[in-house]
């Protein structure tokens, strides 16, 4: 069991407004950049991207969407992230209802991230520039698998990541019927993975929503999984009262979000008490300034939600 981050003799004020400041927007204007054919260089599949409007170097984290899913439904998480001075790039891959293997979006992965090094500059607003050299990747449910396998070396990219997130990883239905490449070992701190890595789960992602939908984060497959197979420094949220999709935009169709087991509270909470901690991670990986991260581990409670375990390993 981890122990909780120390933080010098915190007064209670100070823990408030470092936490709360996280998971409300940030204080940077957004600009909400749709990337396709038409863009020269043109990437190898559609991306989103929300920027920073303001003239600056910014770190850039690509986020991985998951299952038959939409990167524009992801659009609210996209611009909080983006609003602390974090260039978010979303990659849309084609949409197939066969759950086939992985392949081909690991590959497409990479090749967007080469792409940035062109590609990005060239679609950002004026004065905007990516610092390549900070850069995270992040993945939800099956995109969470798609970021976990590239870093693994399932793809080949020019450019090195600095840091992995899982958003509720899923990496099949079950534990003998993992999605290839089967990066799963079921042994503690497996991945070799040379970066810090953030894993944030949902409680209600084990449960069916009804007799005829499978979970959609079935157990031995999911983030428990995941984050036992990291390796340090590596960070665990579980948001207990939610569930796979609830992080997802509200205008997201109910025919895809009735799928997975959902909370019955606020959707837009759940949103900032992802974006937030993921705004923690990237500023304390990416920028050194750690401050709001250790805060949310010690003081969970501080969050939007009941975040139920949080752990966290360093050595």
């Amino acid at each position: 069991m981890a122990t909780s981050a120390e933080i010098m003799n915190p007064s209670t004020e100070v823990l408030e407004t470092a936490v709360t400041s996280v998971f409300q927007p940030g204080k940077l204007a957004i600009e909400v950049i749709p990337v396709d054919h038409d863009t020269n260089p043109t990437p190898p599949i559609p991306i989103l991207i929300a920027s920073p409007k303001d003239a600056g170097t910014y770190p850039v984290a690509m986020l991985l969407h998951g299952f038959c899913l939409q990167n524009h439904f992801y659009e609210e998480v996209l611009k909080h992230i983006a609003s602390f001075g974090f260039i978010m790039v979303a990659p849309q891959f084609h949409i197939s209802m066969m759950a086939k293997g992985d392949t081909e979006d690991i590959a497409a992965a990479a090749e967007v991230t080469d792409w940035l090094t062109k590609g990005l500059p060239s679609v950002l607003p004026k004065g905007v520039e990516p610092n390549l050299s900070k850069l995270a990747l992040a993945g939800h449910s099956r995109g969470g698998h798609t970021a976990f396998s590239l870093v693994l070396g399932h793809g080949k990219t020019n450019l090195k990541f600095s840091a992995l997130i899982g958003l509720d990883p899923v990496a099949g239905t079950s534990k003998f019927l993992q999605i290839s490449p089967k990066i799963l070992t079921y042994e503690p701190s497996s991945f070799d993975i040379p970066m810090p890595i953030l894993v944030i789960g949902t409680g209600l992602g084990e449960e069916k929503k009804n007799i005829l939908f499978p979970p959609c984060a079935p157990k031995d497959v999911n983030h428990k999984e995941f984050y036992h197979e990291c390796k340090p420094p590596c960070y665990y949220f579980v948001t207990r009262d939610y569930g796979h999709l609830d992080m997802l935009d509200d205008d997201a169709p109910k025919f895809i979000t009735c799928m997975c087991k959902d909370g019955n509270n606020c959707k837009d909470m759940m949103r900032k008490t992802v974006a937030g901690i993921m705004v923690a991670f990237l500023k304390a990986v990416l920028n050194e300034e750690d401050g709001d991260l250790r805060v949310i581990l010690k003081d969970p409670k501080l969050a939007p939600t009941t975040l139920d375990p949080v752990e966290h390993r360093l050595a």
